[in-house]
């Protein structure tokens, strides 16, 4: 929701709620859904399409047991996920902030004159809500993701260097 300039004059695009839509909207970030299946289904398909780009890389270099190309290509695999939610993360957790505070820091044109202005009661229930019921939950699903794929890849290089 659009508050017009008399209630509101931070920019269109600055407004923590827009900027939650367009993040919302953007093609990386809506491709992780709300819903548990949808995420996992997003995460399988970004681990399949890390094994299509990682396998030829592997098999070019000197590798030559099977367990040994196997714990690589997870590894990568593993380290690569954990970047791309590392990503997400940052962007949810700047949305998340921005929606929380009470206070909204803009820039009207440029970085020299940048404003702060106060929401208003309304604005900040309707962020808070969008915050705690959309937001957090994403949140708190990456933070347990990152943990295991953090645990994933201590045991992948545990079990590669008992391999070398």
């Amino acid at each position: 929701m659009c508050f017009s300039k008399d209630i509101c004059p931070v920019p269109f695009d600055q407004q923590p709620l827009n900027e939650f839509y367009a993040l919302k909207d953007s093609c990386f970030f809506s491709f992780f859904g709300l819903k548990l299946k949808s995420y996992l289904y997003s995460l399988a398909v970004i681990v399949g399409i890390l094994l299509c780009i990682f396998t030829p890389l592997i098999f070019a270099t000197n590798i030559y047991s099977w367990t040994q190309f196997c714990t690589v290509e997870s590894l990568f695999v593993t380290v690569m996920l954990a970047l791309i939610l590392i990503r997400l993360y940052l962007g949810w957790s700047y949305i998340v902030q921005r929606l929380f505070s009470a206070t909204i820091f803009y820039e009207e044109s440029g970085w020299y004159d940048g404003q702060i202005w106060i929401k208003t009661p309304e604005m900040l229930t309707k962020d808070r809500l969008i915050a705690v019921y959309y937001v957090v939950p994403l949140l708190q699903r990456i933070k347990s993701t990152f943990a295991i794929l953090v645990t994933a890849i201590f045991m992948e290089f545990l079990f590669y260097r008992l391999l070398c």
